[in-house]
């Protein structure tokens, strides 16, 4: 990793003479942080002042602007229309069918207005808690801004989710009204919601509401005095609302962490900090101009799609894309298509999505005009270098920087991230903190690693935009995130500062695994793989081993270009991992595989891969985009293990 450190792409010149963060951002921040934050938060409109920047006298319970009152959605629509606006474009809907919408502020204020007085008539009031679950469509958006408005917390689940998944966050949330559609577009056909929810509902008895979009045409079930259609329901509100103002700290919404078998933990965020840290970010890092176009393929259902989609995008005045479907519907090179046609500027994605585009080849983006774009994003997880220097010089043009953004669910905006008009940036690096944010490498008593060392990633002070507690369970929020060294915020990421004291992200640290005593990190081991030139994708696990305690299991998936799946290849890539980071690394097993399971996020389901490793039951696959992948993976590798070494 060292090695590759050497390596660095320096901010344009143009771009490092009007950068929205300089440099001098970091001093000012060092200088005095809450004075720095002070700052930030006058981007928002606040109806009455705070009166002090931050509370942390019951740590780790923070508030942010204390007594400071604001309306979220007016900070996101209204204020924008008032300042003249009105005409500028908010939202570029593209439906995966081809159908398009262009909606501007002053579209974007009624639709909001209206949807949050048919919310007010149907009885919700400030504090209570509304669940939506809806595609990728400008409903979504609306529905989210329109229980800001009124100041009900709202909880978004993803689309993929099934019934048991959607019922359990509704019961938790203590929800009573649902906000849903009759289904969305997926991969060229019509993909029902309804249903699922209908079949939550059967456990939920304290649902009274629920409204439903018309997206696909669906016959769906009703149920009389439950169920009215949104159309139905906003053609009745007045397209006048008046925007309440609320505390700082009141809710604004809940995102369920997911991808455990536990109960998920419902992540709380509030008003005035996030929006605050939101807005900043979306600003800074990705150095936003008025007449940008802005596109994060993330879906609403995930913080990314809260962060970056909805509340940071549009607190700035962003003019942005959003898509309903899949890179690959109805062809694999929609994405570049979208770009050309809409100029797209700043792009935000996740290195899953990168690693499938290399692997169909780079003669697909090389039909495109991508020449508009000019700052390239990635998010959910680390970028392995080569896939960071496919998706320069192949989206990128070989011109434009990569913020490579580490944050999570519980840090709510960006915390970690290299600056496009500041930072030499080295491919798969996260670099550093970014102004105004404390964070350090720490070893098991908490002390900081000396550089070229591996530890802890932790947060030293706390930030607006932090989690403020888990959903009814303040006791788990202390023990989860901040028991294991007093004062630190620690989430289970480990990471690496190199020889020149920047921070590579190592991936969780229960996805660190331990060979003959030799820890071993999976995206370490991974990033080796990706690099040989015939690997598209790899996901690594550790499956328990008599011998070395743990044994590594790699599955690959081959670049199309690649050709045949030579019989000694397993043996070659073994070979290319050992001459990487050593022969310790070495897979016991390399399977080579179509796909690997993932969710309709992109987010890869180590843990279903884990189970095939280790011989045992695979675990729940029902927020796969694909099941069927699960049992091509189980074939493969009940072949594979006469084979062990």
């Amino acid at each position: 990793m060292d090695t590759a450190s050497t390596e660095r792409f320096l901010p344009p010149d143009t771009l490092r003479s009007t950068a929205n963060l300089t440099a001098a951002a970091f001093d000012e921040a060092a200088d005095d942080r809450l004075a720095f934050w002070a700052r930030q938060a006058d981007r928002l409109h606040w109806d009455a002042p705070f009166r002090q920047v931050l509370d942390w006298s019951d740590a780790p319970f923070a508030r942010w602007f204390v007594d400071g009152r604001l309306n979220v959605a007016y900070n996101c629509v209204d204020r924008h229309v008032e300042n003249g606006h009105g005409d500028r474009v908010a939202l570029r809907f593209v439906g995966e069918p081809g159908d398009e919408q262009a909606i501007t502020y002053r579209d974007l204020q009624e639709q909001v207005s209206r949807a949050a007085d048919a919310l007010e008539r149907r009885g919700v009031r400030a504090g209570d808690p509304v669940a939506i679950y809806l595609p990728m469509i400008p409903e979504a958006v609306v529905a989210m801004l329109a229980c800001a408005r009124i100041g009900a917390p709202h909880t978004v689940v993803f689309g993929g989710f099934s019934a048991d998944a959607l019922s359990s966050r509704i019961l938790d949330f203590r929800a009573r009204t649902v906000i849903t559609a009759d289904g969305g577009f997926r991969r060229g056909a019509p993909s029902a919601l309804k249903p699922a929810v209908d079949a939550a509902l059967e456990k939920c008895p304290d649902v009274t509401t629920v409204l439903v979009v018309r997206r696909t045409g669906q016959d769906i079930g009703w149920v009389e005095d439950r169920d009215e259609w949104w159309h139905d329901a906003l053609a009745g509100a007045s397209a006048k609302h008046t925007p309440q103002s609320f505390d700082s700290e009141q809710p604004l919404f809940v995102m369920y962490t997911s991808g455990t078998t536990g109960k998920p933990k419902g992540i709380l965020h509030t008003s005035g900090g996030y929006l605050t840290q939101a807005a900043y970010t979306f600003w800074g890092v990705f150095d936003h101009q008025p007449d940008d176009v802005y596109w994060c393929t993330a879906d609403v259902g995930w913080i990314t799609g809260h962060s970056y989609l909805v509340y940071g995008p549009l607190a700035v005045g962003a003019t942005q894309v959003i898509y309903e479907g899949t890179p690959d519907t109805p062809h694999r090179g929609r994405w570049w298509e979208i770009i050309e046609r809409h100029r797209v500027t700043l792009f935000y994605t996740a290195p899953t999505a990168i690693r499938t585009c290399m692997k169909w080849g780079d003669d697909l983006p090389a039909r495109y005009d991508l020449s508009s774009l000019r700052i390239l994003g990635t998010v959910g997880e680390s970028i392995n270098p080569e896939a960071y220097r496919w998706y320069r010089r192949n989206i990128g043009g070989d011109r434009t920087p990569i913020v490579d953004t580490w944050w999570q669910t519980e840090t709510g905006a960006h915390m970690l991230s290299p600056l496009p008009g500041v930072t030499a940036a080295k491919p798969g690096a996260a670099m550093g903190p970014i102004p105004g944010i404390s964070a350090d490498v720490v070893d098991d008593d908490g002390n900081p690693v000396l550089p070229g060392e591996s530890g802890y990633l932790v947060l030293t002070e706390p930030w607006p935009a932090m989690v403020r507690t888990i959903w009814g369970d303040p006791d788990r929020f202390r023990e989860t995130y901040w028991s294991r060294w007093p004062g630190y915020y620690f989430a289970g990421d480990g990471a690496r500062r190199d020889l020149d004291g920047d921070i590579w992200l190592l991936g969780r640290v229960d996805d660190v695994m331990n060979v003959s005593g030799h820890r071993l990190s999976t995206v370490e081991i991974e990033s080796a793989l990706v690099s040989h030139p015939r690997v598209a994708e790899a996901a690594v696990v550790g499956a328990a081993d008599d011998t070395t305690g743990q044994a590594v299991v790699a599955y690959v998936i081959l670049r199309e270009a690649a050709g045949r799946d030579e019989p000694d290849l397993a043996e070659e890539l073994r070979r290319h991992v050992a001459v990487e980071i050593g022969p310790i690394a070495k897979p016991r097993h390399i399977l080579l595989v179509p796909e690997l399971p993932k969710t309709r996020s992109g987010k890869i389901m180590r843990r279903l891969l884990r189970d095939v490793a280790e011989n045992r039951e695979v675990g729940d696959a029902t927020t796969l985009a694909d099941a069927g992948v699960m049992d091509q993976i189980r074939s493969g590798m009940a072949a594979a293990r006469p084979e062990d070494d």
